[in-house]
């Protein structure tokens, strides 16, 4: 994109591949007659963004009733619960002095094979990996202090040198504890987890590989990593759970492709937690009441089932993402389970929707990973659209009307502030979703002419080229959109815009707030189309080609 920017100026046309491709097929005699101009198209005229590029809709999918976080017994409910945790407090206290002792154990022997330890590129020497079975036979110690007394075995793990990556679905913390006993492999995980107590010190003694999910040079080098690792038989076969976050395992989620870029075979393995009065899934509990419940069961049932091997196609050469999808349905077929869009970024918009206080939080999903695919929107920007979103003060259906969408874009009712609502109110019934205000703001920020009519706009109103804009320089260029502003309406409009509140509009306060407000983009159509409408049929031409 930076590529693209540089090789425009100001004189060059802000018309899309579509639309300027539309131009030339009806001047070719496909019809008798040439068309309008196409500035003036009537269509155009009510879509305050064709001079973008952007179409006159854009598509907005039938939103999922599923909720793949949810805990299903988050609250201790009935007779038989409670006397189940009256009669299990003492069991529970000497439960929980096993863990504490389990635990105190495990980190010290990790600590003990960790000592001196300094080539942490390369497998960990025998003697090492042998003092590593205490902290494992610990770990099975803890599974049993939190009432996993047996765990169900079906199939067994493929040879290493066979299926050198292993796959599985994520519902509880108690899946990670399990393959630790059962198989030390090397994992790959957050960074976030190396400081956590414990926990970072024993991940580490698996040769962690660890991975910033927001962070494109992070995941490359994870990919490298985990085909450096799976590729040598000498370090432990590698585990992922592609799912990227837990679910309440009723569903499988969309994967993300580190476990398959490399092209190895994989081995699927699923995990269920079968239970009548109390879901064990890591959803919207915390940690603290999840242990508790554990501490107070009779019995957690745990089931585990090794699938078999999925290969990648034709020597390795099978897109990964078609490997990924193929290996989902494997495990979402053992399962009985469907397979959603849903992802890590959607678990995202439910904790912020969460955080800010909505009284239902899951209707604010979106399924990020067909979001992500589709549209190229980051789960980052994903959440910040929903910040901007809730400032509308949702009603409870979720829904935000034309007056609360003036109020956080600081407009006032006119023409093209109805056409923005309207262009994002894809039912036409007078209010709008957040999965509308979401996808309205991606697709237009996709548009390959975003940036370039950013920056043009920028010149345009950036009258004596200082590289700022004054506030009446502003009101001078949005008033060509919404005419007779008030002092207070322009102060408010300019607040938005001025970032940094140094009372000047700089380039990157500029292009910022409309990456941010994407629908204002619009306001300064009127100010671009002189420099379209200057344009001869030679420079159109050499564009469209």
């Amino acid at each position: 994109m930076a590529a693209a920017s540089a090789d425009q100026s100001l004189s060059t046309p802000l018309l899309s591949d579509n639309h300027q491709n539309h131009h030339v097929i009806l001047t070719v005699h496909d019809h008798p007659d040439p068309p309008p101009p196409l500035i003036h198209d009537s269509n155009r005229l009510n879509n305050p963004f064709s001079f973008i590029g952007a179409e006159d809709g854009f598509e907005v999918p039938e939103s999922s009733t599923i909720d793949p976080f949810r805990n299903y017994t988050p609250k201790i409910e009935g007779l038989y619960e409670w006397v189940k945790i009256v009669i299990c407090l003492p069991i529970a206290l000497a439960r929980l002095v096993l863990f504490g002792l389990c635990l105190m154990v495990g980190y010290a022997t990790t600590r003990l094979a960790m000592y001196g330890w300094k080539d942490k590129e390369n497998p960990m020497p025998t003697w090492r990996s042998r003092l590593m079975w205490v902290t494992r036979f610990c770990s099975r110690a803890i599974l049993f202090s939190f009432g996993y007394h047996w765990i169900k075995r079906r199939g067994k793990p493929a040879p290493r040198k066979i299926a050198p990556i292993i796959v599985s679905n994520h519902v509880s913390y108690i899946d990670p504890i399990f393959f630790f006993y059962e198989l030390f492999p090397t994992i790959v995980s957050s960074e976030s987890h190396d400081s956590m107590p414990f926990v970072g010190t024993i991940i580490r003694a698996m040769q962690v590989i660890y991975v910033d999910r927001f962070s494109r040079s992070s995941r490359k080098h994870a990919v490298n990593e985990i085909k450096r690792k799976a590729s040598s038989n000498r370090f432990p076969r590698v585990l992922l759970f592609p799912e990227g976050t837990t679910s309440n395992g009723r569903v499988v989620l969309s994967f993300q492709l580190g476990a398959f870029i490399p092209g190895y075979p994989v081995q699927p393995v699923i995990v269920r937690y079968p239970h009548v009065h109390f879901d064990q899934s890591w959803g919207n509990i915390s940690i603290a009441k999840l242990m508790f419940r554990m501490f107070l069961q009779f019995h957690n049932f745990m089931e585990v089932e090794y699938l078999p091997i999925v290969s990648p196609h034709e020597n390795r050469k099978e897109n990964a993402t078609h490997f990924a999808h193929r290996t989902g349905r494997a495990i979402a077929s053992a399962l009985n389970v469907v397979q959603t869009s849903h992802s890590y970024g959607d678990f995202m918009l439910l904790s912020k929707a969460a955080e800010l206080n909505q009284e239902k939080p899951s209707m604010y999903m979106a399924e990020m990973a067909w979001v992500q695919s589709s549209l190229h929107l980051r789960a980052l920007e994903a959440v910040d659209f929903l910040e901007i979103f809730l400032s509308m003060n949702p009603n409870q259906s979720g829904y935000v009307e034309f007056h609360d969408f003036l109020r956080v874009l600081r407009l006032k009712p006119c023409g093209i502030s109805e056409k923005m609502f309207e262009y994002i109110d894809v039912l036409k019934i007078g209010k709008i979703t957040f999965k509308q205000f979401l996808l309205g703001s991606a697709h237009i920020l996709k548009q390959p002419l975003f940036r370039q009519a950013c920056e043009l706009a920028f010149s345009e109103c950036d009258v004596n080229g200082k590289n700022f804009i004054l506030k009446q320089e502003l009101q001078d260029a949005v008033s060509l959109s919404i005419p007779n502003l008030s002092c207070d309406e322009i102060n408010g409009l300019f607040s938005l815009f001025d970032l940094d509140s140094d009372g000047r509009i700089s380039k990157d306060d500029f292009i910022s707030c409309l990456r941010r407000y994407p629908l204002l983009v619009s306001l300064f159509a009127p100010k671009l189309l002189p420099t379209i409408l200057s344009m001869d049929d030679h420079s159109l031409i050499e564009e469209i080609s």
